[in-house]
C-alpha cells in the first residue's frame, strides 16, 4: 500500500534499558488517556467489518479516498453522503458508529496529482467545508470526530502541501469548528517520500489540533525490510521520531495532541516470491506480532501521546512489506487479535501510571503500573521481558504494599488458557516472566 517511514536517524539510539519510560514519571499537566481512549486500528472503507473488530478497540482510522468523492475532477459538485462512485458514507461510517467506534477520516488526496487540481485553493477549501458540514460532530449525521489532511503526501512539494493544508483546514473550520483537524504524517527535520516536515504547518497552529506521526520498528530497509522488537536498543528510529515530535510540540505548540496513526509488524505464513522487490523480505512470526503490538502500546502510553493506531485490520497473508500486518488473516483472527483484544478489555478502564520495577541489565524484566480511572486502590502491574528471543526468567519483585488478587498471561488464541503462576510471600511477588506480558491484578493492603 505504501512504504515505511521510520528509516532516518541511525546515529541516535534509544537507551531503552533505563530510559524508555523516563518521560512517564515526569510531572504532567494532564492525566494519561484511559486505554479505551488510546487504542485504535486502521481500517479501510467498505472492507472494514466493525462487529469483528469491536473487541479490539473503539477508535478506527479510515483511509478515505478523496477521489472516490470527486472522481478526477477536483471541482466536482459533491453529493454527500454519497461519494461520486456511489458509496454511501452514511452507511459505512454509520455502521462503524453503531458498533461503538469513533471515526478518524484520513483524507487521501495523494492520488490526485498536484497539477490535476482545477483550483487547489478553492476546491480543497470547498471539499473540507462540505465534508465537515455533512459528517462532523455538529452535523445531523455526526459520524466523524476527526479528519487528517493527507496520509503520506511525499510526492507533493512542501509548498504545495502547505497551500492545500491551509485551504482545506480553513474550510473544515468554517464547516464545523468541532471537527478535530490532524496533519499528515509529519517529522521534525526535512520532508521525505512518506512524510512532510513539521515546518510545512509551522505558523498554522490555529488550523490544526493534532500532530500525526507514523513509526515502524525497521532495522533494515530494502531488500530485507527487517523489523525488530519495540524495545530493541539497536533500533534507529522507532521512538526517536515520536520523541522529537513531542519535544517540538512542547516548545512550539503546547496545546496540540500527538497521535501515532500507524505502527505494526508483518506476519505471514508464506515465503516470499523468488524474484522481485520482496524476494529477500523478512517477516515476523504471529507470536512476535502479538507480543510486540501489545508491548508497543506500553511504550507509547509512557509518553505524552493521546492515541496509537495499529496498522492494519486485515491481510491476505501476502509475504511482503505491509502485506501481512493485519490483526486478522482473511478475516480470521490471528494471535495478535486475541492479544490486543485482551489488552483493550483488561486495561480499558485504566491509564498508565509509572514504572514499578526496571532491571538494570539490558533485556531484564520491566514492570509498569496502570491505575483504575476511579478506584485508586485498584491497579494492574504488567511484567515482561523486553527482548526478541522468546526468553523466560524467574523473577522476584517487591510488592510495595500491594496485595496480589490474580494474574493472567497475554492470550494468543480463544482458549482462555492464559493461567500463569504468580505467588506473593514476604513482600515479594515471584513469577515466571516471558516476552508475553503477565498481568497482575493488585489491591492496596
Amino acid at each position: 500500500m505504501r512504504f515505511s517511514t521510520a528509516t532516518k536517524h541511525c546515529g541516535i539510539l534509544c537507551a531503552f534499558s533505563l530510559l524508555a519510560f523516563a518521560q512517564a514519571d515526569e510531572p504532567t499537566s494532564k492525566p494519561k488517556p484511559l486505554f479505551r481512549d488510546f487504542m485504535g486500528v486502521n481500517g479501510h472503507t467498505v472492507s472494514f467489518k466493525p462487529d469483528l473488530y469491536s473487541p479490539v478497540c473503539r477508535l478506527v482510522r479510515d483511509y478515505h479516498p478523496m477521489e472516490w468523492d470527486t472522481g478526477p475532477d477536483s471541482d466536482y459538485k459533491l453529493d454527500f453522503p454519497f461519494a461520486r462512485n456511489r458509496v454511501n458514507w452514511d452507511q459505512v461510517y454509520g455502521s462503524w458508529q453503531r458498533a461503538g467506534f469513533t471515526t478518524d477520516a484520513c483524507i487521501m488526496f495523494e492520488t490526485i496529482s498536484p497539477d490535476k487540481w482545477k483550483d487547489v485553493r478553492h476546491d480543497s477549501n470547498r471539499y473540507g467545508k462540505l465534508f465537515a458540514q455533512n459528517f462532523g460532530p455538529s452535523s445531523n449525521l455526526a459520524l466523524v470526530e476527526s479528519i487528517e489532511i493527507g496520509n503520506e503526501p511525499g510526492k507533493y512539494s512542501d509548498d504545495a502541501y502547505r497551500e492545500l493544508f491551509e485551504s482545506m483546514a480553513k474550510g473544515i473550520r468554517e464547516g464545523d469548528p468541532k471537527l478535530q483537524i490532524a496533519t499528515c504524517n509529519v517529522n521534525v527535520g526535512k520532508s521525505g517520500d512518506y512524510h512532510k516536515s513539521i515546518d510545512c504547518v509551522s505558523g498554522l497552529e490555529s488550523l490544526y489540533d493534532v500532530l500525526n506521526v507514523h513509526t515502524y520498528a525497521m532495522l533494515e530497509q530494502w531488500p530485507t525490510w527487517k523489523r525488530s522488537y519495540p524495545e530493541d536498543p539497536d533500533l534507529p528510529a522507532f521512538t526517536h521520531d515520536v520523541d522529537e515530535l513531542i519535544r517540538w510540540r512542547d516548545e512550539n505548540a503546547a496545546d496540540k495532541l500527538v497521535w501515532i496513526t500507524e505502527f505494526g509488524w508483518d506476519s505471514s505464513t508464506k515465503s516470499p516470491a523468488a524474484e522481485g522487490d520482496f524476494a529477500k523480505w523478512q517477516g515476523n512470526s504471529d507470536l512476535e506480532q502479538a507480543q510486540w503490538l501489545v508491548r508497543s502500546f506500553f511504550l507509547f502510553a509512557s509518553r505524552d501521546i493521546d492515541r496509537a493506531y495499529i496498522y492494519f485490520f486485515n491481510d491476505e497473508d501476502s509475504p511482503q512489506l505491509h502485506g501481512s500486518s493485519g490483526l486478522t488473516r482473511s478475516f480470521k483472527p490471528k494471535p495478535s487479535y486475541y492479544a490486543v483484544s485482551h489488552l483493550f478489555q483488561t486495561l480499558g478502564d485504566y491509564r498508565y501510571s509509572k514504572v514499578v520495577h526496571q532491571s538494570t541489565d539490558a533485556g531484564g524484566v520491566r514492570v509498569c503500573e496502570f491505575s483504575h480511572e476511579s478506584n485508586p486502590n485498584d491497579v494492574v502491574w504488567v511484567a515482561w521481558l523486553p527482548s526478541g528471543s522468546q526468553r523466560q526468567s524467574e523473577v522476584q519483585i517487591p510488592s510495595r504494599g500491594w496485595k496480589l488478587r490474580s494474574a493472567e498471561l497475554m492470550p494468543i488464541d480463544m482458549s482462555n488458557d492464559n493461567a500463569v503462576n504468580v505467588s506473593q510471600e514476604n513482600g515479594q511477588l515471584r513469577m515466571q516472566v516471558s516476552e508475553s506480558p503477565t498481568y497482575c491484578f493488585m489491591r492496596r493492603e
